[in-house]
């Protein structure tokens, strides 16, 4: 019995572990199973929530659309905040709707825009909500065109615009004639009304209680702002009252410091960072788990010529800077793949115009009539010889001759009657036998031959009847130098009429003021004019970005391989900078220029943005941003035709007369488009800038950001669906 019971037991224990191992192979099978079909049946998608964290160098100041022109980290922060009537789309390039649908006339004087449905500002709540209405429109665009108005700059956009109220939702813009562009400017941030409050127009740049906590109706608002050792940290959360946002990420934090090396001293607690430098081979700094994204915005890097300049006024002289200028150097210098040759940016590059060319260069400045010192001199020495190759006189042109000694002139008549001849004022005496003999003296007097060049004029009464140049010196080692220079003049008049030979000027070296042989190690001299001024100009440049004073000094050697002296010139601080840029206190400026989202080149080379120069520092324009204070009748009508409505024919054929207008013109040389960089970490998905116009057009996409993600059903999908499924796989 008892080893039946016992079989029994085993009988049972077996059995049990049967069914563990059924259930286990049950339960692992279907778990498998049904993690199969899940990952089948479902998409992964973004989440809502997470805190992305950027780094930036910079500083915070209040933060208003209104006052926000430069492109730093505070227009970021304001891209954020604040939304216009209308927004650049990265992707198509385009103006599009925002806050308002926009209508236009036939004729494109007026636009139209109204507001869309459930707009709030941001300190709104379900008991206090404060809408967006028509007021605000006006108010922001009015106050703009007050002459209170503190920032010109923006001012000018609204220029001959009538801002008209409609009704609660509408307001229209008259312009006074048809403006291709005008849809760009509004795209700034709208402010509300009611946050302004008793503030003087002239003082809204002092309301620091609005710019410390902004009130906008962007896709995320202002949190907090708190100051560490380290950085200063803005919170912006998004604005969950706006039902509509479809953004992912539930904060952005903006961290703000002093340079680079204290922002790395934190990377590990960033997601992304704002304008990465390079590293001294170029590259860019890239930490662990970080992605680079390179972009390049709209901008183009100049050497400006300031034609008010009496030497710049030249154009072969520009045209020879221009072909003697290698722009692959440096735009390698500048680490920029992308070398431009106009500002219209939108055109082709392949058919460039003025590619470097060292000799073509050269021809182009000889005919600007600035000559190496070796050609004015070779050609000075040319005519003397030519002078001095006709005629009764006969005399050494190189003497050596201590003061006091006396220089023997002889020479014959021409004809019998020839009588009366003076040599520099002194009776010749004859000979008798059909010449003639003078002593010209060197202490001084009349007829006296001095140190240096003397013109001997051989007269008949008042009649010249034959010149010669002579030149005397004391110094034996001169006097050796001079005669080797004669004997060079004699081999290079030699040398025009042989077909085995040929020299130039450049075959000579100007030495202690006589030509010789130029050797291997020899420099080439600065080019003069006939007048003997020194071809020099001065290039102003700005410290920041660094890179511009080693293309400065990169600009200096190729110049100087021209025969062009150029000094560098870069203020101390960048007030000093713009206090020069502002009052054209240069030759040549190095300098970048940003055309943002509509490309439009008018505010840099139309004739009304070049600077009155009235000797008045309160007449200096903020806008005048002609920097090479150009001006062309054809230029300013092509520009102007671009900004009235074209059809794409007419605007790409009047492009391509702009571009060679100033092709012709040479008022620039335009050397590159930057390159630049955002990192990211790796984990950060979505991100994708377009074709920014602005740094701050990277947070246009920002609604495509995500730190997190999850799995939905695909269409048509659930867990019902497994059973279904699950036969299917063995039917």
């Amino acid at each position: 019995m008892q080893s039946f019971g016992h079989r029994i037991r085993r009988s049972l224990r077996s059995q049990h572990m049967l069914l563990l191992l059924f259930l286990i192979a049950f339960f692992g099978s279907t778990f498998v199973l049904a993690r199969r079909f899940y990952h089948e049946h479902t998409i992964l998608v973004p989440k809502a929530g997470g805190t992305y964290i950027e780094g930036a160098i910079g500083s915070f100041r209040p933060l208003n659309p209104w006052f926000i022109v430069e492109n730093d980290v505070n227009r970021d922060m304001v891209s954020l905040i604040f939304s216009g009537l209308l927004r650049y789309n990265p992707h198509t390039k385009n103006v599009e709707e925002d806050l308002a649908t926009l209508t236009v006339s036939s004729d494109r004087k007026v636009y139209t825009v109204t507001l869309k449905d459930n707009l709030f500002w941001h300190d709104s709540s379900e008991e206090d909500p404060h809408p967006v209405t028509s007021d605000d429109v006006l108010f922001t665009f009015k106050t703009i065109q007050d002459p209170a108005f503190p920032n010109t700059l923006l001012q000018r956009n609204f220029r001959g615009v009538t801002v008209e109220q409609v009704d609660e939702k509408t307001v229209q813009f008259r312009l006074e004639e048809p403006y291709y562009f005008f849809p760009s400017n509004l795209t700034l941030g709208l402010l509300p009304r009611r946050s302004f409050a008793g503030v003087p127009i002239a003082r809204l740049v002092e309301a620091l209680s609005f710019g410390f906590q902004p009130v906008g109706t962007g896709p995320y608002r202002f949190k907090s702002l708190v100051q560490t050792d380290l950085s200063t940290e803005i919170t912006l959360e998004r604005f969950a009252f706006q039902k509509t946002s479809t953004h992912h990420l539930e904060q952005i934090v903006f961290r703000i410091f002093p340079n680079f090396p204290s922002l790395l001293s934190d990377v590990g607690n960033l997601d992304g960072i704002r304008l990465v430098p390079r590293r001294e081979d170029g590259e860019f700094v890239s930490p662990n788990r970080f992605d680079v994204l390179t972009y390049s915005l709209p901008q183009y890097t100049a050497l400006f010529f300031n034609l008010d300049r009496e030497v710049l006024r030249d154009p072969h002289l520009r045209l020879g800077l221009q072909l003697g200028t290698d722009k692959t150097e440096i735009a390698e210098l500048a680490h920029s793949p992308l070398i431009v040759d106009t500002p219209f940016l939108e055109l082709d590059t392949s058919d460039w115009r003025y590619q470097f060319d060292a000799d073509a260069a050269q021809g182009a400045l000889f005919d600007s009539e600035w000559y190496f010192p070796e050609k004015l001199r070779l050609q000075r020495l040319l005519e003397q010889r030519e002078a001095n190759s006709v005629g009764v006189l006969q005399v050494s042109p190189v003497v050596l001759l201590e003061t006091g000694a006396v220089l023997t002139v002889t020479g014959a008549y021409l004809h019998e009657k020839d009588t009366e001849l003076t040599l520099n004022g002194l009776a010749v005496t004859s000979l008798g036998t059909g010449s003639w003999i003078v002593g010209l003296p060197t202490h001084g007097g009349t007829g006296s031959i001095t140190l240096g060049t003397n013109l001997l004029r051989l007269r008949q009464g008042e009649s010249i009847v034959d010149s010669f140049y002579v030149w005397r010196t004391t110094d034996t080692r001169a006097y050796r130098r001079a005669s080797t220079e004669q004997q060079l003049i004699t081999e290079f008049l030699e040398a025009r009429t042989s077909t085995g030979m040929h020299m130039t000027a450049l075959d000579f070296f100007l030495e202690d003021g006589f030509l010789r042989r130029r050797d291997k190690g020899d420099a080439l001299g600065t080019r003069m004019n006939k007048q003997g001024e020194v071809l020099r100009l001065t290039l102003l440049t700005s410290s920041s970005p660094a890179v511009y004073q080693e293309i400065a000094t990169v600009v200096q050697t190729q110049w100087k391989a021209l025969g062009v002296y150029l000094d560098v010139d870069v203020p101390e601080t960048q007030k000093e900078f713009e206090e020069r840029l502002l009052a054209r206190d240069y030759d040549v400026v190095l300098f970048g220029q940003s055309l943002l989202d509509n490309l439009d080149t008018y505010p840099y080379w139309h004739s009304s943005a070049a600077q009155r120069l009235t000797g008045n520092r309160s007449d200096l324009r903020l806008d005048a941003y002609n920097l090479s204070q150009y001006t062309s009748f054809e230029v300013d009508a092509l520009l102007e035709l671009i900004r009235s409505p074209t059809t794409t024919q007419e605007r790409e054929e009047a492009l391509r007369e702009l571009r060679d207008a100033l092709r012709k013109d040479v008022p620039a040389i335009f050397l590159y488009s930057p390159e630049y960089a955002y990192a990211y970490r790796r984990d950060v998905k979505g991100i994708d800038f377009g074709t920014p116009a602005l740094h701050s057009d990277r947070f246009l996409t920002v609604s495509q950001w995500f730190l997190k993600q999850e799995h939905i059903f695909r269409s048509g999908s659930s867990w019902w669906s497994f059973f279904p499924w699950l036969f299917s796989l063995f039917s």
